[in-house]
């Protein structure tokens, strides 16, 4: 079996809950752990090997690599993700931390075909209401700090003056 075969085969059987509840968001979500933990049993039956690399591209861009190997055969997959150098509550190692996280969560997403629909027994609210000016502060901090434009999207109304400061940061 090549190493396409074995990872079209996880990535159309792979399953990872979203486990962990974000209270600032009201979301449940999952991480770079839960990904590694869900993807041990592919490991073994289809002899295989994922690894992450890290690589800090400047002072505040993490560049991550997950890769998976036979032994002969590699497919790697990237996340790029930026350090909000500036975040209030946190020490700088945490803010690293948190980018590092975040650019693994999503370099193991992008090589197995994570797709990040809602689960059934998630509790988010489907409705979406307008975002307040505290929240797009909030929203702003998030994104600032890696996060996804879409989430925000996801749970808000947005105008699209207010989208497109968003993707400005």
């Amino acid at each position: 079996m090549t190493i396409n075969e074995k990872l079209s085969k996880i990535q159309t059987r792979f399953k990872s809950k979203k486990s962990r509840f974000n209270s600032f968001g009201k979301y449940y979500f999952r991480s770079a752990e839960d990904i590694l933990e869900a993807i041990k049993p592919f490991i073994k039956e289809l002899d295989v090997t994922v690894v992450i690399n890290e690589e800090l591209v400047d002072s505040s861009v993490i560049r991550t690599t997950a890769t998976i190997t036979d032994g002969k055969e590699t497919i790697n997959a990237t996340a790029v993700v930026g350090v909000d150098l500036d975040q209030k509550g946190m020490q700088m190692p945490q803010r690293f931390g948190a980018a590092s996280s975040y650019a693994k969560k999503y370099a193991l997403g992008n090589l197995f075909l994570i797709d990040d629909t809602k689960d059934s027994d998630a509790t988010n609210t489907h409705g979406k209401n307008d975002i307040t000016g505290r929240q797009l502060a909030q929203a702003k901090d998030y994104v600032k700090s890696g996060g996804k434009i879409e989430a925000i999207k996801a749970k808000y109304q947005l105008t699209s003056a207010q989208e497109a400061e968003l993707k400005t940061l």
